[in-house]
């Protein structure tokens, strides 16, 4: 490549072609093929490795912390999860049709890296999306009180295609915190944006969340109007290591059963 073709290759941010630009000069040598074939072998290149950077960019911006797949999953060891369910959430077919997704369940039962996994999914496949935790929402909520930006923090998390909750649980809440939640939830169910809502909590113990009763009441007909709702009834997947006293030679044998059943 010579210097011409590679400052105009910098200027189009043509990152892919310029980098595999000499080997397939090669290639197409070597097979003797035709210039309309390696151009298009340069150009799918770039079309891949732009398409593949984009959805980095979109799962970078999307704020999540552990970027399970549901590859990744460790099916094997949670039997309380419909693996055949799971995948056909994957469809995404919940959020073409503006429904939400409560996952309820013990803590680490794995609801987060399912959710997080779907999450993936639809970034993948091009849906503006986003990962918040609960306490960090409500925090984010009360915040923008101070400097009355509230409307337009509900607006942005409003339009987005899916928000996930995570760990939405015993956490202490002020009335305004509450109210500011129910407008976000109001305003997405009336654009039909689908909401991935993770919670050790069932929906009979919203209320010792929220603290209002008559406000709980008309969040949840929004919520569970366009909801499925997956129960996970299994072990913790994160088991406990076995210690060994000081001293002694760590024995090898089978790993302790701590595990406990939620509902």
């Amino acid at each position: 490549m010579n210097d011409d073709l590679q400052q105009l290759l910098k200027l189009l941010r043509l990152r892919r072609i310029s980098a595999i630009f000499d080997r397939e000069m090669e290639r197409a040598k070597t097979e003797k093929c035709g210039y309309s074939d390696f151009v298009a072998r340069l150009l799918r290149e770039e079309y891949h490795d732009q398409r593949e950077r984009a959805i980095q960019a979109r799962i970078d911006r999307a704020g999540i912390p552990e970027k399970w797949s549901l590859d990744s999953f460790p099916w094997d060891r949670q039997p309380g999860v419909d693996k055949r369910t799971i995948r056909d959430l994957a469809g995404l077919d919940f959020v073409r049709s503006g429904n939400n997704l409560v996952f309820i369940g013990g803590t680490d039962v794995g609801k987060t890296g399912l959710a997080t996994g779907l999450l993936l999914s639809a970034l993948r496949d091009g849906y503006r999306r986003y990962f918040l935790k609960a306490q960090d929402l409500f925090d984010e909520l009360y915040a923008s009180l101070a400097d009355r930006s509230s409307r337009r923090y509900l607006d942005r998390l409003a339009h987005m295609d899916t928000v996930l909750i995570d760990e939405l649980g015993y956490l202490t809440l002020r009335p305004e915190q509450t109210n500011l939640f129910f407008n976000l939830m109001e305003l997405r169910y009336a654009a039909h944006r689908s909401t991935i809502i993770t919670t050790n909590l069932d929906y009979e113990d919203w209320k010792g969340l929220l603290g209002n009763k008559h406000l709980t009441a008309a969040l949840l007909s929004r919520i569970r109007h366009r909801c499925i709702t997956i129960r996970i009834d299994g072990p913790s997947l994160r088991q406990p290591q076995l210690e060994t006293p000081p001293g002694q030679p760590r024995k090898k044998h089978a790993a302790e059963n701590t595990s406990e059943k939620h509902s």
